[in-house]
């Protein structure tokens, strides 16, 4: 299929598309909003409705200068799927002096249960946080191991951005029902986590 193009070499005059081009939207689930909370938990709502799900964590703010992580429910009451991930960060510092791209093996898990850090070492002070998206694909999926990445923006503590990247899978071909945001330690001070099913 073709889309015709105006006279003039452009798209500029297009305002839709044509009938047999579909274009992806996205359906707010839930949303929920930590205040001081120990873990943001999606227990519902994550199933064989959709082939992908995203989640969105939007300012999100530690009590103390901590890790982002989450974790994956398989069909139990634990949020403790065995995952195996890689982990990388680019970086520059507030004062201009120091700045990065480099894989970090300390963040990467091999087949653990542990939760996968998404945003490392976020600062505390009142005005810094951290947000990011993470994908999760076709987790009802009962053949295939459940994959997803997550970007994510946040304040370190020297000050600087960091931009932290994470891909990895669930192995498990059981389906993953939930996901879960926590601390490293102490708690998510605030923040707006939404979940999204991909149409």
């Amino acid at each position: 299929m073709s889309i015709n193009v105006c006279n003039d070499r452009s798209m500029a005059s297009i305002t839709s598309l044509p009938s047999g081009v579909t274009g992806g939207s996205l359906v707010l689930i839930s949303e929920q909003t930590a205040s001081s909370s120990s873990t943001i938990s999606f227990t519902s709502g994550i199933d064989s409705t959709y082939k992908e799900y995203i989640l969105k964590f939007i300012n999100v703010h530690p009590s103390t200068n901590e890790e982002l992580l989450v974790n994956f429910r398989d069909g139990g009451s634990n949020f403790d799927a065995t995952k195996t991930t890689t982990f990388f960060v680019a970086y520059h510092s507030e004062a201009g002096n120091e700045a990065s791209l480099t894989y970090v093996t300390s963040q990467d898990l091999a087949q653990s249960t542990n939760g996968q850090v998404l945003s490392f070492q976020i600062n505390n002070d009142n005005d810094e946080c951290c947000s990011g998206t993470l994908h999760l694909f076709d987790p009802s999926n009962t053949t295939f191991v459940k994959h997803f990445i997550a970007t994510t923006s946040g304040v370190q503590t020297t000050p600087m951005n960091r931009v932290d990247y994470v891909a990895g899978y669930c192995n498990t071909t059981a389906a993953i029902d939930g996901v879960q945001f926590s601390m490293s330690s102490g708690n998510i001070d605030s923040g707006t986590f939404k979940l999204y099913g991909v149409v």
